[in-house]
């Protein structure tokens, strides 16, 4: 018997890129820092009750300040490192890695922060609405003009 199984799940992988291109943060008014690429695979992040799955690609070095969540974050590592610390203060020392193949489950309300080592890319699930508040608002770029 034939296994045509990863050939297939490559195809399909491949259709749901095409399918759904990447969005790119370029500093638009966002609850992330730009340079991250979204592509939402299922259902609508934004949207109270509702079931969404998406992935994002982050460049090396991208980080996210100390913020928390109103709902559990659910992370999954595809690809390359996600560094995270828990906290309201970054604490550089304390970042755990998670390679490729990790899994995290964040609570709703627990402070947390991260950065990226390497290209990575990284798929959140949930019910929406998918939400981000900063711990220190000042860090929130939809409250800084666009371009800073």
């Amino acid at each position: 018997m034939r296994r045509h199984r990863p050939c297939s799940l490559t195809f399909a992988f491949l259709l749901l890129v095409a399918v759904c291109p990447a969005q790119e943060s370029k500093g638009e008014k966002t609850a992330i820092p730009p340079g991250a690429q979204f592509a939402v695979l299922l259902g609508d992040p934004s949207k109270p009750g509702a079931p969404y799955i998406f992935r994002a690609k982050l460049p090396d070095g991208y980080s996210v300040p100390p913020h928390w969540h109103p709902m559990d974050e659910n992370v999954t590592v595809i690809s390359g490192i996600f560094r995270v610390g828990l906290g309201e203060k970054f604490d550089k020392g304390a970042l755990r890695d998670l390679p490729a193949g990790s899994y995290a489950m964040l609570p709703s309300g627990l402070a947390h922060y991260n950065r990226i080592k390497g290209e990575t890319v990284l798929q959140f699930h949930g019910i929406g609405p998918y939400d981000i508040n900063y711990v220190n608002p000042a860090d929130d770029p939809r409250k800084k003009p666009i371009g800073k």
